[in-house]
């Protein structure tokens, strides 16, 4: 070897920047992963009334769906600013932030997936003496589960983003070292740390995907046979028949 030393370089691939910094790197992803998973559990917990509310009519409908897509709207930096006065700056800031984000993309799922439950299904119930309240964690919910995690899925990918931004009060995650390496231009940094912020997304997105197969076994069968249905050969008239 010639000796090069990759942080003095300054070069992008640098593995002595791994092996040095492991211990920040590690602190960085811990923060991240906690606020992305705190913050997407609480809008999943928020958006299920919300989605309850809207259902009951267009006059519930159109204000939930407007404000969830309102909020979408504001730009990171102006939404934690209007936030500041409450929260102070602290990691309840970012993660307020981060859940009103996420409101749009889980209520329009949750009302997605219950509105795709079969009408027949619920009259089924209500003639076996289902409640409301039965027939919606009984019946609804669980029907609703492939709609409802899939908007789980994506609300937290997106959220794996976001958190970066959190950088601006001290509670970003890897945001906290991407955001001073780009203003200092150290190239090592600013990889090292937006690889581990993709991957974290991958990791959580593939986790997911796990959990939806399974608690919804149903789905997999639905399309096992409709395969075997598709592959099943069509007589073919002989010539002259």
């Amino acid at each position: 070897m010639d000796g090069r030393n990759c942080l003095v370089d300054n070069d992008w691939f640098c593995w002595e920047y791994v092996t040095s910094r492991s211990r920040e790197l590690a602190d960085a992803t811990v923060q991240h992963v906690w606020i992305t998973a705190v913050s997407v559990l609480i809008g999943l917990a928020v958006s299920v009334p919300l989605a309850l509310l809207a259902r009951r009519g267009r006059r519930w409908a159109a204000p939930v769906l407007g404000l969830t897509t309102l909020l979408y709207t504001i730009p990171s930096l102006a939404m934690f600013s209007l936030l500041l006065p409450f929260f102070g700056l602290s990691a309840a800031l970012v993660v307020t932030g981060l859940v009103l984000y996420s409101l749009t993309i889980l209520v329009r799922n949750v009302m997605a997936g219950l509105a795709a439950v079969p009408e027949d299904v619920r009259e089924a119930a209500r003639g076996m003496g289902y409640g409301p309240g039965r027939l919606l964690w009984q019946v609804e919910l669980p029907l609703a589960l492939p709609a409802l995690l899939a908007g789980v899925r994506i609300a937290t990918v997106s959220t794996v983003a976001l958190t970066t931004v959190g950088s601006i009060v001290g509670k970003g995650g890897l945001g906290n070292l991407i955001a001073p390496a780009v203003n200092s231009s150290f190239k090592a940094q600013v990889l090292t740390a937006s690889v581990l912020c993709v991957l974290l997304a991958l990791v959580a997105d593939l986790l997911l995907l796990g959990v939806q197969r399974l608690l919804t076994p149903w789905t997999r069968a639905g399309r096992a046979r409709k395969a075997a249905t598709s592959d099943v050969p069509v007589p073919v008239p002989a010539e002259g028949a």
